[in-house]
């Protein structure tokens, strides 16, 4: 489900289950390599991405309604989401197609974002799922979007494609699907030698606030 490259000093982590949907086993396995990034010394940097059409289409809901512990897990998935957010090194979204939902949360956590140009959205589709966002997912997306942006997308649950997402200042850049990833992992190439404690030290500044709602 998940494959952990390095490039240098530049790590990937491929998202390799079709539709990369958010459960237990996915969740587990990202936070399982995000533990190897972190252990692998220096100098780093963070890139992940999908496969095919999608890069992320949000939670399984269909295996979170068999869960046990629903709660638990939406606990974990929030981490997770913070866990990006704050991570202490540079890290860039290559979004090979769809990111919805959670899927775009996840995007959106990383530092920068390289969306595919010729096909996929990046869309926060709650509002027509009937699916409020929770604190955290809103605090997540609200750090890293700007506030009409922000606004459009939970509201409307407009479909972004890159060249709009570009406009919305949702994405960094976009490239064609052959160039989408190695402008991702050129771009953290280029960031990996930041001195890390302070990077972690100026997300915490920015992010501490978000880091709260999940606890210790």
């Amino acid at each position: 489900m998940i494959e952990l490259e390095h490039d240098g000093p530049v790590w990937v982590i491929h998202f390799q289950s079709g539709e990369n949907r958010l459960n237990e086993t996915f969740v587990g396995e990202v936070n399982g390599a995000l533990d190897q990034v972190q252990s692998a010394g220096l100098p780093t940097a963070l890139v992940t991405t999908g496969a095919g059409k999608f890069y992320s289409n949000g939670l399984d809901l269909d295996w979170l309604g068999t869960s046990p512990d629903p709660g638990g897990f939406m606990d974990e998935v929030h981490r997770l989401l913070v866990r990006i957010l704050m991570f202490p090194a540079v890290t860039v979204a290559a979004v090979n197609g769809h990111a919805f939902a959670a899927g775009a949360m996840l995007a959106t956590a990383h530092d920068f974002m390289i969306m595919r140009s010729d096909r996929g959205y990046w869309c926060l589709p709650e509002v027509d799922l009937g699916l409020p966002l929770t604190p955290t997912m809103h605090a997540v997306v609200a750090a890293r979007l700007p506030r009409t942006t922000l606004h459009e997308a939970v509201t409307t649950g407009k479909r972004y494609d890159a060249e709009a997402a570009l406009a919305a200042r949702i994405a960094k850049d976009g490239a064609p699907e052959s160039e989408v990833l190695p402008r991702a992992v050129a771009l953290a190439t280029e960031l990996a030698g930041k001195n890390p404690e302070v990077v972690a030290r100026h997300k915490q500044l920015m992010y501490g606030d978000i880091a709260s709602l999940i606890g210790p």
